[in-house]
C-alpha cells in the first residue's frame, strides 16, 4: 500500500507557465468555481521560464482585460523592428519591410520576461482561489482501471543517487482530479508519456523542434534603445541549418540576445551553444554589447512543427495546454499569446463539462470544435507553410514565398513537406560531415559553458538519482561515437555530457548537476537513447528577468 497523502481537486493542472496559469485564471474567473490545484516543478514560479519574448496582448486582453492596470510586468512596448540577414562575419542585408510576410510586423506587440509575467499571473491566480505548490516535481501520471487520468503524484523527496531513502525522506504525493491539465512545455516528460499511451499524434505530421539559446546584458545608456526589435537569420548557421536571432532592448538598459538553431540539423559536429557565442561578435550585435555585462543565461526547447503537427489535445480525464500541445506560431515565431489562448479554451471546456453533472473522467472531446473555432487555430492555418518554405526553397526565396502565401492565398493550399522524419533522425554520419572549428571564448562577448550555466543559478541536490537515463549505456561509446562523434557534447548547451577515459575505459560521464532542464538531448539524441525525467522538486535553473 502506499504511503503517500492524497489531494483531491476537480482540476491539477501540471506546470505553472503561461498556458498553466491561464487555465486556472479562467477556471477560478467562473461564477461557480472548481477548486484548482497548479503543482510546478521550479523552485518557484517563472524559475523554469524562458521566451524572448515578444508578446502580442490579445491573449492577456481575453484572460485579464484590465491587465495594465492592475500592474502586469511589461518592459516595454515595440517601438521599432528590423530584419536581417547576415551575408557573413561582417555583413549583413536589413530586408525592407515592404517584403515582409505580415506574420513577421510586430506593430501593437510588448516586449516582457516572460518569467515575471509568469509570476505576476500566478498572484492573480491565487488571489482567485487558486492553490499553487512550486518546488514539487508531478514525475507519475494516476490512471483508473478503465484507463483514464485521474491525477498525478509528485516524486519523492530526499532520495538518494543509490535509489534508497535517505534521513530526509519524504514521500510524494498524490494529486487526484476531475480533470488533469497537462502544460508543462515543449517536450514534457510525462506529456510524452501520454502522446505514446493514448496515440495523440496519430495522423500529424512529425513534431519538430529548436533549441533556444538567450542571454541577458545591461549595456551602456547610448546603445541602448527601449521597444527596438531586431530578428533575422542566416550567418553563423551553416547551409541547410535553420534557425534565427533575436536582440531585443527592454528596460533598464537591459537587452534579450539570443539564437534559435532548429534541431532537424545534419551535421553532427554543429554546436548550437558555439554558434552562439560565434553570432556575438558580429558587428550587428557587438556594437550593441560592447561594454556591457552578462547578467543571465538560459537555454530551452521549443516547438516548431505548427500546423501540421497539432496533436489531439485531449484524453479519457485530462488534455494538453500550450506548447505541451504544439500551440507556438512558428510563423510569427510567438507562442506566449497562443499559449495563453490555449488555456482559456481547455478552461472553458472544462466547465463546460463540469456544468453537464458529470462526476468526472469524461474525455473532453468539445475542445476539438472550441480549437477549430478559434482565431488560435486560424492563426496557425495561415502559417502553416512557413517553416516549410524556408526549407524547401531558402532563406531568400521562402521568404518570399510565405510573404505571397499570407497576403495573397491565405495558405489555402498546404505544401508537401520534406522533413517529415523526427529530429533525432536527420543527423548525418560524421564521415560525410566536414569538422566545424570554434574559436576560444574571449570573455568579453562569447563564453564557455561553465560560466553560463553558472548565470543560469542550476542547482540539484548532487546526492540524488540522475534525471537523464540512457536506455542502453552502450551506445554513446559505440554507434553514437563511431557514427556521429557523440553529438551529446556539443548539442547540450549546459556541459552536461562529455566522454571522459581512453580506450577501453572510455565512457559518457553525465553531469546531470549542469543540466538546465532544456530537454535537447531527450530530442535530439540519434539513437534516440536518452530518457529526461523531472528531477527532485526545486532542482534546475533558476532564471531571473528571463
Amino acid at each position: 500500500m502506499s504511503d503517500r497523502d492524497v489531494m483531491t481537486f476537480d482540476v491539477v493542472i501540471v506546470g505553472a507557465g503561461p498556458a498553466g496559469l491561464a487555465t486556472a485564471i479562467r477556471l477560478c474567473q467562473a461564477e461557480t468555481a472548481p477548486s484548482v490545484c497548479v503543482v510546478e516543478k521550479g523552485a518557484e514560479v517563472g524559475a523554469h521560464i524562458l521566451s524572448g519574448a515578444v508578446i502580442e496582448p490579445r491573449g492577456l486582453d481575453e484572460l485579464i482585460p484590465d491587465w495594465r492596470a492592475r500592474g502586469a510586468p511589461v518592459e516595454a512596448p515595440v517601438e521599432r523592428e528590423e530584419l536581417y540577414l547576415l551575408r557573413d562575419a561582417r555583413r549583413s542585408w536589413r530586408v525592407p519591410e515592404a517584403l515582409l510576410p505580415p506574420s513577421l510586423h510586430n506593430a501593437g506587440c510588448q516586449l516582457v520576461s516572460l518569467g515575471n509575467l509568469c509570476r505576476w499571473l500566478a498572484a492573480e491566480a491565487e488571489a482567485l482561489g487558486v492553490e499553487i505548490f512550486p518546488g514539487f516535481a508531478a514525475t507519475e501520471v494516476l490512471f483508473d482501471a478503465q484507463g483514464a487520468v485521474i491525477g498525478v503524484a509528485t516524486g519523492d523527496m530526499g532520495i538518494g543517487a543509490d535509489g534508497r531513502p535517505k534521513d530526509n525522506h519524504a514521500p510524494g504525493v498524490e494529486l487526484h482530479a476531475r480533470q488533469t491539465v497537462f502544460a508543462e512545455g515543449c517536450r514534457g516528460h510525462l506529456g510524452k508519456q501520454l502522446y505514446q499511451r493514448f496515440a495523440l499524434d496519430a495522423g500529424s505530421k512529425p513534431q519538430h523542434y529548436g533549441l533556444g539559446i538567450k542571454e541577458l546584458w545591461e549595456i551602456p545608456e547610448a546603445q541602448h534603445e527601449p521597444g527596438l526589435i531586431q530578428h533575422g537569420t542566416g550567418w553563423p548557421l551553416p547551409e541547410g541549418t535553420h534557425g534565427g536571432f533575436f536582440l531585443y532592448h527592454l528596460s533598464a538598459r537591459q537587452v534579450a540576445v539570443g539564437l534559435i538553431v532548429d534541431l532537424d540539423y545534419r551535421n553532427p559536429w554543429l554546436s548550437p551553444f558555439d554558434e552562439f557565442q560565434r553570432m556575438k561578435h558580429h558587428p550587428l550585435f557587438a556594437g550593441t554589447l560592447a561594454g556591457g555585462t552578462r547578467l543571465a543565461y538560459g537555454a530551452r526547447a521549443l516547438v516548431k512543427g505548427g500546423f501540421d503537427a497539432l496533436p489531439r489535445q485531449h484524453f479519457p480525464g485530462g488534455c494538453l495546454a500550450g506548447c505541451e500541445g504544439g500551440t507556438l506560431d512558428n510563423a510569427k515565431l510567438k507562442g506566449v499569446h497562443t499559449a495563453l489562448k490555449s488555456g482559456m479554451l481547455v478552461a472553458d471546456e472544462i466547465l463546460a463539462a463540469f456544468a453537464t453533472g458529470d462526476p468526472g473522467g469524461r474525455d473532453l472531446t468539445g475542445l476539438d470544435a472550441r480549437l477549430h473555432d478559434s482565431w488560435l487555430y486560424a492563426d496557425l492555418r495561415a502559417g502553416r507553410n512557413f517553416g516549410t518554405a524556408l526549407r524547401r526553397f531558402g532563406t531568400v526565396f521562402g521568404g518570399a514565398f510565405n510573404t505571397l502565401d499570407q497576403r495573397l492565398l491565405g495558405a489555402r493550399r498546404a505544401l508537401r513537406r520534406t522533413d517529415d522524419a523526427p529530429d533525432h533522425a536527420r543527423l548525418d554520419l560524421v564521415d560525410r560531415c566536414s569538422p566545424i572549428t570554434y574559436d576560444k571564448p574571449d570573455g568579453v562577448l562569447s563564453f564557455d559553458r561553465l560560466s553560463s550555466v553558472y548565470l543560469a543559478n542550476t542547482a540539484h541536490e548532487e546526492d540524488q538519482p540522475c534525471h537523464l537515463h540512457l536506455a542502453d549505456p552502450s551506445i554513446p561509446t559505440g554507434s553514437n561515437l563511431s557514427d556521429y562523434a557523440e553529438p551529446a557534447q556539443r548539442y547540450c548547451p549546459a556541459g552536461v555530457y562529455e566522454l571522459v577515459g581512453e580506450g577501453a575505459a572510455l565512457r559518457l560521464q553525465i553531469n546531470a548537476a549542469n543540466c538546465v532542464h532544456c530537454k535537447t538531448c531527450d530530442i535530439k539524441d540519434p539513437a534516440a537513447n536518452i530518457t529526461w525525467v523531472a528531477p527532485e522538486g526545486g532542482s534546475g535553473p533558476n532564471y531571473p528577468n528571463m
